[in-house]
């Protein structure tokens, strides 16, 4: 597609995306100037990425090492500057990586994660690096994540019997996790990520989410970020508290292969 079309269909639906935030900020009656739209562009190229930062965008999301870094240096080649959102699920070989281009990292879930990539950072970068962690709602293994252990032990049974064991996992403790984050030196703790469990209604995921969010700010003031949404059930994650939202197939469209 030649790039003056592209732009424009980027332009679109960058337009369409941006007021569903600001539509889903009224009706629950938050500033849409609190909700940042971080922009998932994970098998789109780098040209996309410098479209988008021509159109206003500031953030942009991967969730793939090799893929990310590629792209991020094509970006930085073009001149381009961006803030990249690490959200996928992260191996600990690839800490070092991922800290050398990564403004945020969304996806810390476990206690073993937490400390290589506090070893990384302090190794190769001389400037703090966000972290967010990644939260299992449900505490399917399958996904990742920490798990609150509190929340495994509802008496509501709202949580699967096969997950129970994940919530009893000392490794996955989201409080541990937070302290570890909350001690590093390069490390700045600054928040929650989460995605809705496929079985589960995106209200009940995201209140879920939120009860979790206000006890963490409770013993960390500073972990006010909370990413959460998508392009599916964006309105959902604002009504209840979201402050970023990664967007892909309805800014992007629908992925195929790297273009």
């Amino acid at each position: 597609m030649p790039e003056q079309a592209r732009r424009d269909e980027l332009a679109a639906s960058l337009a369409e995306v941006r007021e569903r935030i600001a539509r889903a900020c009224t009706a629950a009656g938050r500033d849409p100037g609190g909700v940042e739209l971080v922009a998932v562009t994970k098998t789109y190229p780098a040209a996309d990425v410098v479209l988008l930062a021509e159109l206003g965008v500031t953030d942009v999301g991967e969730n793939k090492d090799q893929e990310a870094a590629a792209k991020a240096a094509a970006v930085a080649a073009a001149g381009t500057s961006v803030r990249w959102h690490f959200v996928g699920q992260l191996q600990r070989n690839k800490a070092a990586s991922v800290v050398r281009y990564a403004d945020v990292v969304e996806s810390v879930g476990s206690l073993r994660l937490a400390s290589a990539l506090d070893a990384a950072a302090t190794k190769h970068r001389d400037r703090p690096l966000d972290v967010l962690i990644q939260v299992s709602i449900d505490g399917d293994p399958a996904r990742g994540g920490a798990v609150d252990p509190a929340a495994g032990r509802s008496p509501s049974g709202a949580f699967p019997e096969a997950s129970s064991a994940a919530f009893a996992d000392p490794e996955r403790d989201l409080w541990r996790i937070a302290d570890v984050l909350a001690s590093a030196e390069i490390l700045r703790l600054r928040g929650l990520m989460a995605v809705a469990p496929r079985d589960w209604e995106p209200a009940r995921a995201f209140a879920a989410l939120a009860a979790t969010a206000a006890r963490l700010r409770a013993d960390h003031p500073d972990a006010t970020v909370l990413s959460a949404g998508m392009s599916g059930d964006l309105e959902e994650a604002v009504r209840h508290g979201a402050t970023h939202v990664r967007i892909g197939t309805s800014l992007l469209g629908m992925r195929n292969t790297l273009r």
